[in-house]
C-alpha cells in the first residue's frame, strides 16, 4: 500500500520522505490555509521534494472553471494530481482533464455509486473519506470494501485512496481490505511505529544494559 502524507507542511513531509515513507502528498484548501503559504508556491516546493503524485485541489464550482484551474495547477510540475470534488461538474472536469493525460484525484467520496462514476470518468484516484463517515456512525471501512469489490469486478484502474484516516487501526484495516493508497496526517503515520510492548521491552533492555556497566562506543 502506498503512503501519501496529508499535509502542506514542508518540514513534516521532508522528515517522512527521508525515511522512505512518502509515496505522494495530498493537500486541500484547509491544509493550505493551515500552512499560511501561497498555494502555487508551497505546492511547487512539495513537488520538488517528493517524487510521487502531489494532489492540488481546485476551488471552482463549475466545470469549465475547474478545468481552467486544473490546467493551471498541472503546470506547476509533472507530478501534480488535480484534485476535484465528486460533483457532477467535478466529473465533467475529470473526464476532460484525464483525457488530456493529467492525473486526477476525485475527492469527497461517500458512496460506492460515486466511486463507480469517478472510475468511469477516468479518475486516477478516488478518495473515500473514512473518518467523516465514522463521525456519522456509518462504517467508513465498509465503503472501502464495497469500492474494492466493484473495481475488481470490472477491472477499473482507478486507485482507491483511503482518506480522512484518523487512527492506526484505519491504516491496518485499509491495508487488509486492499486499498491502493492511504493518506494520513504525519502524526498518524508516525504512530504506526508505536506499541506498548515495544516500549516495555525496550525499557527492560535499557535497565539490564545499565547493570552491565558497559559502553558500545
Amino acid at each position: 500500500m502506498k503512503f501519501f502524507v496529508d499535509t502542506a507542511e514542508i518540514d513534516a513531509i521532508a522528515e517522512l520522505n527521508d525515511l522512505g515513507m512518502v509515496d505522494g502528498v495530498t493537500t486541500n484548501p484547509s491544509l493550505i490555509l493551515k500552512s499560511g503559504r501561497d498555494i502555487l508556491e508551497v505546492t511547487k516546493e512539495i513537488c520538488d521534494l517528493v517524487d510521487g503524485p502531489v494532489s492540488a485541489e481546485v476551488v471552482a464550482m463549475e466545470a469549465d472553471a475547474m478545468i481552467a484551474e486544473g490546467r493551471k495547477l498541472a503546470e506547476i510540475a509533472d507530478n501534480i494530481t488535480v484534485k476535484l470534488p465528486l460533483t457532477w461538474d467535478g466529473l465533467k472536469a475529470c473526464k476532460v482533464l484525464s483525457g488530456e493525460g493529467k492525473m486526477v484525484n476525485v475527492t469527497l467520496c461517500f458512496s460506492a455509486n460515486q466511486a463507480l462514476l469517478a472510475a468511469k470518468a477516468g479518475a486516477t484516484f478516488i478518495s473515500p473519506f473514512i473518518g467523516r463517515l465514522d463521525d456519522m456512525h456509518l462504517d467508513g471501512l465498509e465503503l472501502i470494501q464495497d469500492i474494492r469489490t466493484i473495481y475488481d469486478n470490472y477491472g477499473y484502474d482507478t486507485q482507491i485512496l483511503a482518506a480522512s484516516i484518523r487512527s492506526v487501526n484505519h491504516v491496518q484495516d485499509c491495508a487488509l481490505i486492499g486499498a491502493d493508497v492511504m493518506t494520513a496526517p504525519p502524526e498518524v503515520i508516525k504512530k504506526l511505529a508505536g506499541h506498548m510492548l515495544t516500549d516495555k521491552g525496550l525499557d527492560q533492555f535499557m535497565k539490564d544494559w545499565a547493570k552491565t556497566g558497559q559502553n558500545i562506543l
